[in-house]
């Protein structure tokens, strides 16, 4: 049985996992600088005031559906960037080396600079996509 009956809302899914997947990258952010939803458990330096920027600016941008595309792909290299020198150190795995967020986040918003923002975003008013 094919389920094609999901096809027609496929622009509208990749909407909801880009605002899904946005928010919680944008708390990732939202954490380091300003100890919200928690605090964050290490010292910053440098580079985590970097990705916090990217998180939240980057976060908001995709959130909106707003430059979806470049946006999306600066915000993959930061995630590969982020678990090749975070996580990997630490082990192959990564169930084992804390990488599986960076990892996961990497990848979907890889596919969101490959397949855009879907229906519902700000590219898609604008008529960029």
């Amino acid at each position: 049985m094919q389920m094609t009956f999901l096809k027609t809302w496929a622009p509208h899914i990749l909407s909801v996992m880009r605002v899904l997947a946005a928010s919680s990258f944008f708390t990732h952010g939202t954490m380091k600088l300003f100890g919200w939803p928690a605090p964050f458990e290490y010292p910053m330096n440098p580079l985590l005031y970097t990705a916090a920027a990217l998180e939240i600016i980057g976060g908001l941008l995709l959130i909106v559906g707003l430059f979806s595309r470049p946006v999306a792909f600066v915000l993959s290299g930061s995630m590969a960037v982020a678990y090749f020198i975070g996580h990997s150190p630490r082990g192959f795995f990564p169930v084992l080396n804390g990488g599986e967020p960076a990892m996961f986040f990497c990848f979907i918003f890889l596919y969101i600079a490959a397949a855009g923002p879907g229906a519902w975003s700000a590219d898609a008013v604008a008529g960029r996509e």
